[in-house]
This record gives C-alpha cells, sequence and structure tokens, in this order.
C-alpha cells in the first residue's frame, strides 16, 4: 500500500496541473477582426498580420471582412457587438476623422460609439499612373490633365475615403481638376488601374509597391514629409513641386463600453503583437511605420486629426448622403 502512495501523489498532481491548463485555455476567448474592405487590400493585409500576431492571446482569431460604404458597414457591426472584447475593428483613418466633416447624416458617432484600443501603424500615401494615362512624373500627369481632361480620372476605395480627399488636395494644391472613381476597396480600384479603365490612382505604397516594380504600374509620388522605403527612387509631392503632404494611420477599436479591464488585456495583447521584431520587420517591409499605442494614444491622435481635417474638407464643399 506505501508503494502506491508515490504512484497516486503523481496521478493527482498530473490531474490538479492538467485542470489548472485547461482552466487556462478556457480563460482565453476567441477574437473576431472585422475589416470594412475587400480581401487583398492593404486594411485586410495588416488585419491577417496582426491577428496572427496575436493569435497565442485568444483561443482563436479570425479575420471577417464586411466591405461597402467606406467601411461604414463594418463599423456598423462593430456598434452592434457585444463589448465583451471579442470583436473589433481595423480601419484606417478616414472613417473616423474624415467621414464627421464629409456625411450629412452619419449613422455612427466616431468618439461616443466605439473604444479607442491601439494605434497599429502611420502610413503615406502613393500616386500611382497606370497604363491608360502612362504619366512618367507629376509634372507630365498635370500636363496631361491640363491637356486632355479625360485621362484625369483617378479611383479611390470609396467616397469619403482617405484616397478620394488626396485627389481633392492635389487638385486644391495644383488648380488642375480632377475626375473621382470610387470602388469597393482598393483591390477593385487596382484592378481597374490595371485594366485602363482609369488614369490613376491614390492609395497605400504597400498595395501598389509590386506593380511598381514589376513596371506594371508607376508609383510617381508620395505623399508623406518623406520618400518611402519600398519605392525610394520615387520623389515627394513636396520634391515634385507641389506644395502637399499627407499622412494617415491605422488603427483598432472595439465597442463602446468596453470593461476597463478588457481593454487593458487588449491594449497588451496588440502591443505585443506589434513590438515583436518578425511583425516588426514586416510592417516596415510594407512602408508602414509600426506603432502599438495606449488607447489613451489612440484617443488623442483622433481628437487632433478630427479638427485637422475639419477646415480642408469644408474648403472642398463635398458633402455626401
Amino acid at each position: 500500500m506505501p508503494a502506491r502512495r508515490p504512484f497516486l501523489a503523481a496521478l493527482a498532481l498530473g490531474t490538479a496541473l492538467a485542470c489548472a491548463g485547461s482552466a487556462l485555455a478556457q480563460d482565453k476567448l476567441p477574437l473576431r477582426i472585422l475589416v470594412g474592405f475587400p480581401p487583398g487590400g492593404s486594411a485586410d493585409t495588416l488585419a491577417r498580420l496582426v491577428g496572427d500576431a496575436m493569435k497565442d492571446d485568444f483561443s482563436s482569431v479570425t479575420v471577417e471582412n464586411k466591405p461597402g460604404a467606406g467601411g461604414r458597414i463594418a463599423l456598423a457591426a462593430t456598434r452592434a457587438a457585444k463589448a465583451d472584447g471579442q470583436t473589433v475593428i481595423i480601419l484606417p483613418s478616414g472613417p473616423m476623422v474624415l467621414f464627421p466633416h464629409v456625411y450629412k447624416r452619419l449613422d455612427y458617432d466616431p468618439v461616443k460609439d466605439f473604444t479607442p484600443v491601439s494605434l497599429l501603424a502611420h502610413f503615406q500615401f502613393g500616386v500611382v499612373s497606370g497604363p491608360a494615362a502612362n504619366a512618367k512624373s507629376v509634372a507630365e500627369m498635370l500636363a496631361k490633365a491640363k491637356a486632355d481632361p479625360k485621362t484625369a480620372t483617378y479611383g479611390s476605395p470609396g467616397l469619403g475615403t482617405l484616397p478620394h480627399f488626396m485627389g481633392v488636395m492635389l487638385e486644391q494644391s495644383t488648380g488642375v481638376a480632377m475626375t473621382h472613381v470610387p470602388f469597393q476597396g482598393g483591390g477593385p480600384a487596382n484592378t481597374a488601374l490595371l485594366g485602363g479603365h482609369i488614369g490613376y490612382k491614390f492609395d497605400v505604397v504597400s498595395e501598389t509597391a509590386e506593380l511598381h516594380r514589376s513596371g506594371k504600374v508607376r508609383i510617381i509620388a508620395v505623399t508623406g514629409p518623406t520618400r518611402d522605403p519600398q519605392v525610394p527612387e520615387v520623389p515627394t509631392l513636396k520634391e515634385a513641386g507641389v506644395p502637399m503632404e499627407a499622412t494617415a494611420w491605422f488603427a483598432m477599436y472595439a465597442p463602446a463600453g468596453l470593461p476597463p479591464a478588457t481593454l487593458a488585456k487588449l491594449e497588451q495583447a496588440v502591443a505585443a503583437a506589434v513590438n515583436k521584431p518578425a511583425m516588426q520587420e514586416r510592417l516596415r517591409g510594407l512602408g508602414y511605420i509600426p506603432v502599438g499605442s495606449t488607447s489613451a494614444a489612440l484617443a488623442a491622435a483622433q481628437r487632433t486629426d478630427l479638427a485637422r481635417w475639419e477646415k480642408p474638407i469644408k474648403a472642398t464643399g463635398v458633402q455626401l448622403d
């Protein structure tokens, strides 16, 4: 009988450890990341990278695309979800800082209806010339637009999105009129550009860097304060003689009313994911500046950009229903 005691003790210890492991596993919840654009675009790519880097903190991580209305369909689904930390959205800054100035009747409040979780990355845009326009520089694009306005069409992921207003800002900065053609995401805009249905596109550099390197399209300028490491030979708009500079960011939000403890766990998971060396390298390779901020830092960035975009957008007179 005494000889069985060590065996029984080991069995009891093993059972206790198994139960503890099971309890820890049960503490991990699934995470659903919503994206308001189709697969293949910059928002989708970033969401899948971040989701994969966060998978150890959750029982499962899934990315769900809900494209349309410039990201507003996914925002509506996020707002309607339970504030339990299991549903978040990853999106560019436009719907949170541009749309309030653009839409007459916006069906959400970007401040009251969501909990800021974290800034993920800063980024800039490229001015992309396609086969239909075949412009090799900004100067050539502007000259062609003046000579033949039909060539001056540019695509974006949707009405009122950041790339849309990049085009508006370029018009204001140069005095050259262009025609905006909205699509349901960056992927469809790329298809239209390659097919010769539009002349240009304003979008995240990472979406067209490979096409640029292969010669299928040409990035003729970038919109940020410095050249992009993905395409270091491409000048900034200021270097090309256009007095314009614009950058943006990607961020994660959750529904309003997220409990502080749940928010803290999400913040920590995002920061750990973004700060992984492999993740940093991957994001920088895509032309992003990784951040991984606190909720408070995202809220402050949102307030700043809401104020910054109000005057230029109102000056355009653009108002959407």
